[in-house]
């Protein structure tokens, strides 16, 4: 019998991504953020999550999509990485989804640039895909070079 993941999902420019479900610590509404002077782009600031300081990453820059449209509120995923708590900003929250392992596939050959590191791999599902993504690589505040192209 085939195992199977469990995975949080959450919407980027109307793709699907996942985590998997055990790296979620919760998932929130928007909560305001102290903008860092001369911090990488892709940090959008500090936000106090019930007395804990957590740096909010911007998926749209990390994955160098376009800017979330004006007056949109980000919400956060709020995953457990090496360093501690991390809010990953995205656009909208989805379900939790239970996939097994046929479903997977390797990042397209098509994918370029820093995505291809921030994506595990896709899951077929019935009517998109999910992009799975690689928690501990999508935190890291590096610049990328090239645009990536997500496949749809």
């Amino acid at each position: 019998m085939a195992q199977i993941h469990q995975f949080c999902t959450f919407y980027l420019d109307k793709l699907m991504f996942g985590v998997e479900l055990e790296k979620v610590q919760e998932v929130i509404r928007y909560l305001e953020i102290t903008e860092i002077p001369l911090a990488p782009r892709v940090v959008s600031g500090l936000m106090n999550l019930r007395g804990q300081i957590v740096t909010g990453i911007d998926l749209r820059r990390r994955l160098d999509l376009s800017d979330r449209p004006e007056g949109a509120q980000p919400m956060n995923v709020v995953i457990r990485s090496a360093d501690g708590a991390v809010s990953l900003l995205v656009d909208a929250i989805g379900d939790v989804v239970e996939v097994t392992e046929e479903s997977f596939e390797r990042p397209p050959e098509t994918l370029q640039g820093n995505v291809r590191e921030v994506l595990l791999g896709v899951h077929k599902l019935d009517k998109q895909l999910m992009h799975v993504l690689n928690t501990e690589k999508a935190c890291e505040t590096g610049g990328s070079a090239d645009p990536p192209a997500i496949a749809r």
